[in-house]
């Protein structure tokens, strides 16, 4: 893009960009100290231009881009659309930084000027500004026979009266770079006795053309003095001290490099918090004794060329500061008698030192406690007295229960016989036994035993004469005393003989003789197909005879019972009755096994679905379709047609039966959505629709003819109504959109091809300007509010092949680029 080399000479741009600082001292900066701005031009921030205050430039204000001997104020330096550097504002920190841009004429001159008051007399100031060269290297006007003419500015101080040159400097040649580069110019003056205003002016040393396009910034004037040095007398400029070694005393002195103020006047001043700053009355010399410091502080002094300015902030420097750092010692902590507190001093704390003494080795009956009087240990207690023992007993002190154990056991007691003592002999420790057993009694019975008791101690005599034993009624008992036994004897009477099988002989005991009983078992009840039969041998009546057999081959209902007067079986029972009230889809069938009648069959149901959809605002019938003759209809919506009507979305189902089949219809009814146009633009000569919903739409430009595709290609500028339907549906959305073309090239070669350098589609906005150029900046062509048909000539000629320039300015908006006309 080389437009702007053709339409501009000299383009000179105040901005707040931002950039990394390269300080040049070709006009000279303070050697030593500076202090806050006391004037500061940012020329603001916003997104709306604006102009300069009366008399600050002799430039004419352009709102938009300026032509030459123009100017702007505005937060943008119209883009790489010039081969300029692309940037924002140098002032950190702000927002839409603004700038002034100023299209400088052909000749040289001043360009810029500002009063600036509020300074102090008989003081050294530094004046700086930010400069940069906008033209980027390598492009257009590098090319030239000539090159890019440099940035070259001169920066001059008058005093208020306009007639005195306090000091000026120049720039040089600021040369173009690749990527974006500002840099710091600085120039030193000194104010006069009574001076507090002052004149700058910036004066453009370069002739206009291709290049010499300038950014300035932050334009800044500060006091300028010496730097300051501060330390007491063991050069340090910190001292850190502990409340111990409080009160403090220490002197201070403050030493300028020289480097700008040629006399000096002090006063110094103190602070507890390094912000607010209190005179110490009467201390105007450069060094100062300080004593009796017991709290923290800081320390300097204010410096300036005259005494008037050192009550003045903007007029004075300041020393370094001299901190003193009082830490609190805490309160002396509390010992123990073996303890030393002492304070340390870098720390500014209590170091606590000793060790308690050891407690000593105790006996197990010893009770060791510290006295903290004598600081020692006393020990306390008394081993327990040896206890009295037995003869059979040991004794032994157990240091580890710390007491006497006892051992030993008393001799076992021996065991003794009932007419027997034992008694222990303490003097020999041993047991001694006495006593006889009785003797033992004679002439005892042969049924008599003697046992002596060891209990009683005397002989038990024990036994009884057997008793006589019970005898049969026909034997006799006669005691033996020399067996010491009863002798039996006697014969019991023979048993009958021949007696039935039902007759049982007992001895009667009583009689002495056999008795006879029994009777012979009475004949059983007999079934009518049964025999009876006595059995002498087993003396049991023997039954015979078999029941008829029962009948098989029943059904499930059927019952058999035996008849004992008939003597045969009697078959009864009724088959269950078979269900009635069966659907027309059932079937009952008799089951033998459980014996009743068992219903099957499955009621004939077809399921549908079916999915529709209905355009916006419109309706749909839905129609419950079967093969059922003579039908019932129920639909979810509590309708009973077969057709129904619906305009909302959502699933709608229909149960379609004659009593017996049945079909039961699903409907998914969805509303095709109306499409939302999102964006109309201009994609070179095609007009592109985006909507913000997705969906199968459609896209025409007359309403007649659709297409699928969203993208309308080539169409000439002018002004169109863009139509979007959805797919099927008649309602559709509509957007009034301009055209806004321009060609790329066109070729008046009289082809009747591409003949002219047509923009269609501008008489449709409020406003429009055209301005065509050539590539030297020369204006060949301007239309206003008005159809666009260049043919590619100036004054009746035509023009050569070339690339050519334009400037469009729609309803306040601009747009720069070119076009090529062949040929």
């Amino acid at each position: 893009m080389k437009k702007h080399k053709y339409i501009l000479n000299l383009i000179i741009i105040f901005c707040v960009f931002f950039s990394s600082k390269l300080a040049f001292a070709q006009l000279g900066f303070c050697n030593g100290n500076s202090g806050d701005p006391i004037f500061t031009e940012t020329f603001g921030t916003g997104t709306v231009n604006s102009t300069l205050p009366a008399g600050t430039t002799t430039y004419s204000y352009a709102n938009g881009f300026p032509n030459d001997g123009f100017y702007t104020v505005d937060n943008g330096t119209f883009g790489n659309v010039y081969d300029w550097h692309q940037t924002e504002d140098h002032t950190p920190g702000d927002t839409n930084g603004k700038c002034l841009i100023v299209n400088a004429g052909f000749s040289a001159g001043e360009f810029y000027r500002t009063n600036v008051s509020g300074l102090c007399e008989s003081t050294t100031y530094e004046f700086s500004a930010w400069l940069l060269n906008l033209v980027i290297a390598g492009t257009f006007c590098s090319t030239q026979p000539s090159g890019s003419i440099p940035v070259n500015v001169r920066f001059e101080i008058w005093d208020n009266t306009d007639t005195n040159l306090l000091a000026s400097g120049d720039t040089g040649n600021i040369t173009e770079t690749a990527s974006p580069n500002w840099q710091e110019f600085g120039l030193v003056f000194q104010t006069l006795p009574g001076q507090t205003a002052v004149i700058l002016k910036m004066i453009n040393n370069g002739n206009g053309g291709c290049g010499n396009d300038l950014a300035i910034d932050d334009i800044e004037f500060k006091t300028c003095g010496d730097f300051i040095s501060i330390n007491d007398t063991s050069s340090f400029d910190t001292v850190t001290l502990c409340s111990s070694q409080t009160p403090y005393s220490t002197t201070l002195t403050v030493t300028p490099d020289n480097s700008v103020f040629s006399s000096y006047f002090y006063q110094w001043e103190t602070s507890i918090d390094g912000t607010t700053w209190i005179d110490i009355t009467g201390e105007t010399s450069q060094s100062i004794t300080l004593t009796g410091i017991i709290t923290s502080g800081y320390y300097r002094a204010k410096v300036a060329e005259s005494a008037v300015n050192l009550s003045n902030t903007s007029c004075y420097v300041t020393s370094e500061i001299f901190e003193v750092i009082v830490n609190q010692l805490p309160a002396a902590p509390t010992v123990e008698c073996w303890e030393t507190a002492t304070v340390n001093t870098a720390t500014c704390s209590w170091e606590v030192t000793g060790t308690q003494p050891i407690q000593p080795t105790l006996e197990c009956w010893e009770i060791a406690t510290f006295n903290t009087t004598t600081c020692v240990w006393d020990v306390t207690g008394t081993q327990p007295v040896q206890p009295t023992i037995e003869c059979w007993e040991t004794v032994t002190f157990n240091n580890t229960t710390c007491v006497w154990d006892i051992t030993g056991t008393q001799p076992t007691q021996p065991t003794i016989e009932c007419w027997e003592t034992a008694t222990f002999n303490n003097s020999a420790c041993l047991w001694e036994v006495t006593g006889t057993q009785p003797a033992q009694p004679i002439g005892l019975e042969c049924w008599e035993v003697a046992t002596f008791n060891t209990t009683s101690c005397v002989w038990d005599i024990t036994g009884t004469q057997p008793i006589q034993p019970t005898l049969e009624c026909w034997e006799t008992a006669t005691f033996n005393n020399t067996t010491c036994v009863w002798d039996v004897t006697g014969t019991q009477p023979a048993q009958p003989t021949g007696l039935e099988c039902w007759e049982i002989a007992t001895f009667n005991n009583t009689t002495c003789v056999w008795d006879i009983t029994g009777t012979q078992p009475t004949q059983p009840t007999l079934e009518c197909w049964e025999t009876a039969t006595f059995n002498t041998t087993t003396c049991v009546w023997d039954v015979t005879g078999t029941q008829p057999a029962q009948p098989t081959g029943l059904a499930c209902w059927e019952t058999a019972m035996f008849n004992n007067t008939s003597c045969a079986w009697e078959v009864s029972g009724t088959q269950p009755v078979a269900p009635t009230g069966l659907e027309c889809w059932e079937v009952a069938t008799f089951n033998d096994t459980t014996c009743q009648w068992e219903v099957s069959g499955d009621q004939p149901i077809d399921v549908t679905e079916e999915d529709v959809a209905f355009c916006e605002n419109e309706d749909i019938d839905l129609q419950a379709v079967s093969t059922i003759t003579n039908p019932m209809y129920t639909w979810s919506t509590g309708e009973m047609t077969e057709f129904i009507t619906v305009d909302q979305p959502g699933v709608y189902t229909v149960e379609i039966t004659d009593g017996c089949s049945t079909t039961n219809s699903t409907f998914n009814v969805e509303e095709i959505e109306t499409p939302i146009i999102s964006t109309i633009e201009s994609v070179g000569n095609s007009i592109v629709v985006t909507t913000s919903n997705f969906g199968n739409f459609e896209y025409s430009l007359d309403g007649i003819s659709f297409q699928s595709s969203n993208v309308f290609e080539p169409v000439e500028g002018g002004q169109y109504t863009i139509y979007v339907r959805s797919f099927g549906c008649d309602t559709f959305v509509t957007n009034t959109f301009i055209h806004f073309y321009i060609p790329q090239f066109f070729t008046p070669n009289g082809d009747t091809k591409n003949e002219t350098f047509n923009i269609k589609g501008l008489e449709y906005y409020q406003s429009s300007e055209v301005y065509i150029f050539d590539r030297y900046g020369k204006l060949l062509k301007s239309i206003k509010n008005a159809p666009v048909s260049w043919d590619g000539t100036f004054n009746g000629s035509p023009l050569p092949t070339s690339d050519y320039w334009y400037v469009i300015i729609i309803d306040g908006q601009r747009r720069v680029g070119h076009f090529t006309l062949k040929r």
